[in-house]
């Protein structure tokens, strides 16, 4: 039951350390001294105070405020003096288009102001959805300092047809000399671009293609081409599970792509039924943070109940290891067969093996959620064929290598081999949108655009085509890679002609190329089924992925970060400082640690009294490979085992605040994600991060999160007094216990004429990934902060995800029976962080009816709107800060400083490229005002004016939010309570609603869904 348990967000809360105590009385953790803002009385003129300081040494009269309030700059606009046909100032367009960067793949919509791309959005009729990088993208095109903006030989400026004419020359020469040219490519992803690179290489006979992924999903690619006959990944299924089984899959995090939308499909509690997950794991992932039940397992002892699996699941009795967990292997495997063909086995681990294991298990099951029909052209990369490249460069085999968006010299574990190769080349090209070590290391670099001004076509899966169309002119002189290969083929076809032709002679089937491009996608009506005579001897496989299987004391597992990926995007401040949704660290990468191996290696995260987190740092030795690293205690690690991220670590061409963490991929040999024989040794230096998890505290009110099994939601009545699930708050009332919300100090808004919005978040359906924190960022305009502002609590972000783990703790009067001390009972408590459940909860705004911010303000500032928001007039609010000491929910925030125009914050907002991503319909706030969620008021007022416009209603779920729009799993549904026919009128009055902290009776208007776990017993 949620009352018998306690939340919280890091181990200092759980031990009652006496720091976070004080951080739960002090919202403002870092003050300024009053000599530095005042300076001397008399010469108050000269005193480098701020508007809200000046304020507090005049006093707060009504003509301060009015002072204050005239204070804005004066911006003058521009007219248009021909205005563009296809362009209404003022009004939106939305483009369907495609996003594949070689990592992220994805259906998108692109919302346009006045030209400008501003924000991105999932393509829901194509089944689309974008996490956080797919969000941050659209700041990346305006990434003025990476991005390369003309051709360049030998790092002098040369014209398109001068390229043209030095390379063709030499490719012909090359071609008449039978010298090797080889094209190194990521993932593409695109059917005519593979055509135009087959003709490419037709035109050129000695040109050879690899297809090279920094982080490699080789293995389980390779495995298909050995049992199926088809070098793609598999699909899965998971909406239509009833068993999950997974070792050490992140597939809700970047595992082929991601499968959270499918996964959450079939995890519907009102359905009556939820599928089983059960996740083997060595770090906290977010896949093993939404499990049902988490196995904390080290990487090796994977492997081993992996083959153990198999082994109860088929009777076999091939070679393993015990492990710790083969009790609960076995009770998967009885599980497993009951589903039948409803039961999948996934594993993450990056190994041909162990992936044909698990296929081979999945075979065994006949399952239906294992789809090798459907598969998934994403992650191509050939660990097999990049490697023999290197080989072949550094042997001086190669003659030419032209490479397109890809970084081997940043990503490559044997870089420096890479690096001697290319310096052996007679021909070196690097296409790329950005610069990069590769980039600058070859002889000509040649600019290609961003997706958001490329035509192109997708193939993400075998079923839906995607089309790719320009959302913008090209900032720069750019040339796209099909235009280029084109050309040098000797084809004079444009790529826009050649895809239009190939898609209608290809994939239309005589459907309207129009009505495709303004869809963004068609959807093929037939799979080709794959019949392939598999010669895989399993028994053969599972000998050799057992003695290749080294065990050790210590392990590494390298992984990709929810925010940042492959770190191909390095140079987006968003990105940068969105918080990772497990340790909410920002602007870092850290080696993983678990709290035993921690105490026993003298690593520690100290807490400062402001709120800051430090942390030692560590010497991490693999195969002769080293980084110093700094170390971050995480409960719910594996022991004997660390985790660290790839993707950080980049220097060359980004900014000085962007150029943080450690480059994690010179341990990652041969692309595998487990490295064995890890030694480790404790160095010197303390580490600043800049973490959230001990700020924003709820001052002890762990009554915020309600979790009820599968069981309890289908057998107990949801307000039962004794055992209910969603129990109201109840308070004394005429000596009577009452249910506190039929008690009320305030008269009700009148509520009955208009739009009344609310916003409900279910619990169960949000993964944490993060994509409404950058939706949110972008279509409001949050300012970037910096690191250093970060660590000491002055995060911009509107809206955060919460993260918190939970165990379960006796109440007072149990403790008392069973002669349990407090200190005993959180002693008992600490162990059980060694593996805590944990919960997400994005929290914003929660624009209460009865808002105590509201009865603060003294200039009123803050105050409710009729149609539910509560609102603020920045140019009335002094910064008194009063409302944010106020509200109990911590989602305030004060804007300490000008973070536009200011060199102090070099982010987007700073530079003339960065401020094309603003939103004109937003205000850009001054320093010394509180800012907060506005529930997107521009979006509904549109929305209002739109149906008004067109003389009609505004139709149900018409309304949106950035955060309700960009949510992948549809955990958040945003609209008008008003209107019976909203989907989100009907939440509010389910069963699962709940408000957080409601027997403080703000009543507020966003609305949670408990959330709901199977825990196998119903």
């Amino acid at each position: 039951m949620a009352s018998n348990k306690k939340y919280w967000k890091s181990v200092e809360e759980l031990k009652g350390s006496s720091v976070v105590e004080t951080l739960s009385k002090n919202e403002f953790v870092g003050e300024i001294s009053t000599d530095q803002f005042l300076g001397d009385k008399e010469t108050l003129e000269n005193s480098s105070t701020s508007r809200r300081d000046f304020l507090k040494y005049v006093g707060f009269t009504t003509a301060a405020a009015s002072l204050a309030a005239c204070e804005g700059p004066v911006r003058k606009s521009i007219p248009y003096v021909v205005k563009p046909n296809d362009v209404t100032p003022g009004v939106a367009d939305w483009y369907a288009t495609s996003m594949a960067d070689g990592y992220d793949f994805a259906n998108v919509l692109v919302k346009t102001r006045e030209g400008r791309p501003i924000q991105i959005m999932p393509n829901k009729d194509a089944n689309g959805t974008t996490s956080a990088r797919v969000q941050a993208a659209v700041l990346s095109l305006y990434d003025e300092q990476l991005r390369l903006k003309e051709p360049t030989k030998g790092g002098e400026v040369i014209s398109w047809s001068d390229v043209d004419k030095e390379i063709g020359a030499k490719l012909n020469a090359l071609k008449a000399a039978s010298k090797s040219v080889v094209l190194l490519t990521g993932t593409m992803a695109s059917p005519s671009t593979d055509k135009i690179i087959s003709e490419f290489i037709a035109t050129n006979p000695n040109a050879k293609h690899v297809v090279y992924d920094a982080i490699s999903e080789s293995g389980a690619a390779d495995a298909m081409l050995a049992m199926y006959g088809e070098r793609a990944l598999p699909n899965y299924h998971l909406d239509k599970a009833k068993t999950i089984v997974s070792f050490g899959a992140d597939f809700l995090g970047d595992f082929h792509g991601g499968f959270e939308k499918q996964f959450i499909a079939g995890r519907k509690p009102e359905t009556g039924h939820m599928s089983y997950h059960v996740q083997f794991e060595s770090n906290m992932s977010l896949t093993g943070a939404n499990s049902d039940k988490r196995v904390v397992v080290k990487p090796s002892d994977q492997v081993f109940a992996l083959i153990n699996l198999y082994n109860a699941i088929t009777g076999s009795n091939v070679p393993s290891k015990e492990t710790s967990v083969d009790a609960t292997v076995k009770a998967m495997a009885t599980e497993l067969k009951k589903s039948g063909s409803k039961g999948v086995v996934l594993t993450g681990l990056n190994d041909k093996n162990a992936q044909l294991v698990a296929f081979a298990i999945n075979e065994v099951l006949n399952s239906e959620i294992f789809d090798t029909n459907n598969t998934l052209n994403i992650r191509q990369g050939n660990d097999a064929e990049v490697a023999q490249l290197v080989s072949d460069m550094k042997a001086g085999k190669i003659a030419g290598l032209i490479s397109y968006n890809v970084d081997p010299i940043y990503s490559l574990s044997n870089s420096s081999d890479f690096s001697e190769g290319l310096k052996k080349l007679e021909l070196s090209v690097a296409l790329s949108t950005e610069n990069n070590e590769t980039v600058n290391s070859s002889n000509f670099a040649l600019p290609t655009p961003h997706f958001l001004e490329s035509w192109g076509d997708t193939q993400f899966n075998e079923v839906t085509y995607g089309l790719m169309q320009p959302t913008i002119q090209p900032l720069f002189n750019t040339r796209q890679v099909q235009d280029v290969l084109l050309k040098w083929s000797g084809n004079a076809t444009k790529y826009y002609d050649y895809l239009k032709a190939y898609a209608a002679d290809n994939v239309l089937n005589g459907s309207s190329w129009n009505t495709a491009l303004h869809n963004g996608f068609y959807n093929k009506e037939t799979i080709d089924t794959i019949s392939f005579e598999s010669t895989v001897e399993i028994n053969k496989v599972l000998k050799a992925l057992f003695n290749a299987t080294k065990a050790s004391k210590f392990e590494l597992n390298l992984y990709a970060k929810t925010g940042l990926g492959d770190g191909k995007q390095a140079n987006n401040p968003w990105l940068q400082e969105f918080p990772d949704p497990i340790t909410r660290a920002s602007w870092d990468n850290y080696l993983t640690m678990s709290i035993t191996d921690a105490k026993e290696l003298g690593f520690a995260n100290p807490v400062k009294d402001n709120g800051a987190i430090d942390g030692d740092y560590a010497k991490v030795s693999v195969n002769g490979k080293e980084v110093i690293v700094p170390v971050m205690v995480q409960p719910g690690q594996a022991n004997g085992s660390f985790g660290l991220a790839l993707g950080f670590g980049k220097i060359f061409g980004l900014k000085e605040e962007m150029q943080v963490g450690v480059n994690a991929y010179s341990l990652y040999a041969n692309g595998n994600n487990i490295q064995y024989n890890v030694a480790i040794e404790k160095v010197s230096g303390t580490h600043q991060f800049a973490c959230t998890q001990v700020q924003k505290t709820i001052a002890g009110r762990h009554d915020i999160l309600k979790v009820a099994s599968l069981k309890d939601y289908l057998n107990v009545a949801p307000k039962d007094h004794k055992n209910g699930w969603n129990k109201p708050a109840y308070v004394s009332y005429d000596h009577q216990e009452v249910e506190a919300n039929t008690i009320d100090l305030w008269d009700e808004h009148n509520r009955e004429v208009g739009h009344h919005f609310n916003l409900s978040i279910d619990l169960t359906s949000c993964t944490g990934c993060g994509a409404c924190v950058v939706a949110c960022h972008a279509e409001n305009n949050v300012p970037v902060v910096g690191k250093k502002e970060v660590r000491v609590g002055r995060d911009m972000h509107w809206l955060r995800i919460d993260r918190y783990y939970s165990s379960e703790v006796e109440t007072r009067e149990e403790a008392k029976e069973l002669g349990l001390s407090r200190g005993e009972m959180y002693e008992a408590l600490e162990t059980e962080a060694v593996n805590p459940e944990v919960t997400f909860q994005p929290m914003m705004c929660q624009h209460c009816n009865h808002a105590p911010c509201e009865t603060v303000c003294p200039v009123a500032a803050t105050s409710h709107g009729r149609q539910g928001q509560n609102q603020m007039a920045y140019n009335r609010c002094v910064g008194t800060r009063y409302c944010a000491n106020n509200c109990p929910y911590r989602v305030r925030r004060f804007n300490w400083f000008n973070y536009a125009d200011n060199n102090e914050f070099d982010f987007n907002m700073n530079n003339d490229y960065g401020k094309m991503v603003l939103n004109p319909d937003v205000v850009v706030r001054s320093r010394g005002v509180m800012e907060k969620c506005s529930m997107c008021i521009q979006m509904t007022q549109a929305t209002i004016l739109k149906a008004k416009k067109e003389g009609r209603a505004v139709n149900t779920d018409e309304f949106e939010t950035a955060c309700s729009s960009a949510c992948t799993t549809g955990a958040m549904v945003f609209g008008d309570v008003n209107n019976e026919k909203d989907q989100v009128a009907a939440l509010a009055e389910d069963k699962r609603a709940y408000n957080v902290l409601d027997y403080l009776q703000t009543k507020p208007n966003v609305i949670y869904q408990v959330k709901v776990k199977n825990t196998n017993e119903a």
